[in-house]
């Protein structure tokens, strides 16, 4: 499915409201004057809501990508798309793409 390229403008949010980052943008290419993200290296989350143990197991730490590109890579990554899906950690809970650039988009 054809989605639109993330880029480190790209805003992410865990199931809990935590903001998601990229941790390591590709500056090779570039959109809309920002580093495109590819499969692999993981978003750090921050301000996520759900509770600690013992009432649950804690705040979203990590999000990791499971799908990107079929066709499009950067430097041999596939670049992540708006409907890429991921899984964040330890909560098992996905990342939502909530705005991304709305000029270049990929399969």
């Amino acid at each position: 499915m054809p989605g639109f390229l993330l880029n480190v403008g790209s805003v992410v949010f865990c199931a809990h409201g935590g903001q998601a980052k990229p941790t390591v943008p590709n500056p090779r290419v570039k959109v809309m004057g920002q580093p495109v993200t590819t499969f692999g290296p993981p978003y750090m989350v921050a301000g996520c809501a759900n509770p600690p143990p013992p009432v649950n197991v804690g705040p979203c730490i990590v999000c990791n990508w499971i799908t990107a590109s079929l066709r499009v890579k950067v430097m041999g990554m596939p670049v992540l798309l708006q409907d890429s899906k991921s899984v964040c950690v330890p909560t098992g809970t996905p990342a939502n793409v909530v705005f991304t650039q709305l000029r270049v988009k990929a399969m």
